[in-house]
């Protein structure tokens, strides 16, 4: 399978929605938006997006849109995050985008968040050589309820 980062394209953005807007997905990510079925939120929110200095990549497998990836943030707050189709789960797609990622990034440190229950991302960002730097308690709006996280460091 060929792994492949572009530029986020207008055309992109429906199937990044509809990745983002899965029920399931949003409960394994929690802290979403309050709610991720609004396309008006979803476009104002990729349109400041895609106008800050955020580096945004669309991931492509073998051709095909199959998530984003990001870094985005203050320089001293610096952040990852990456959502891949529920459908492309487990076949190592999010682990080799982020390492596309980080390769196009250099900065150090970064940092990235995952619910405390969701073992696939938290492998994934380790696979990259991110940390446990932290835990966390916050709302997740997906869940409706405190959820727990862990917080993540990839070290300069």
């Amino acid at each position: 399978m060929d792994i492949v980062l572009r530029a986020v394209e207008d055309a992109d953005l429906p199937v990044i929605f509809a990745h983002m807007s899965d029920p399931v997905s949003n409960h394994m990510a929690a802290f979403t938006c309050e709610d991720p079925t609004d396309r008006a939120y979803f476009d104002a929110q990729w349109k400041r997006i895609r106008a800050s200095d955020a580096v945004l990549r669309t991931v492509l497998a073998d051709g095909a849109v199959v998530g984003h990836t990001a870094v985005y943030g203050p320089p001293d707050e610096r952040s990852v995050t990456y959502t891949i189709g529920r459908a492309h789960w487990g076949r190592g797609i999010a682990t080799a985008a982020l390492r596309a990622l980080l390769a196009l990034v250099p900065e150090r440190p970064l940092y990235a968040r995952a619910a405390a229950d969701n073992p696939g991302s938290a492998r994934v960002l380790e696979k990259c050589g991110f940390v446990v730097t932290g835990r966390n308690r916050d709302f997740a709006h997906s869940r409706g309820a405190e959820t727990d996280e862990l917080l993540f460091t990839l070290p300069g």
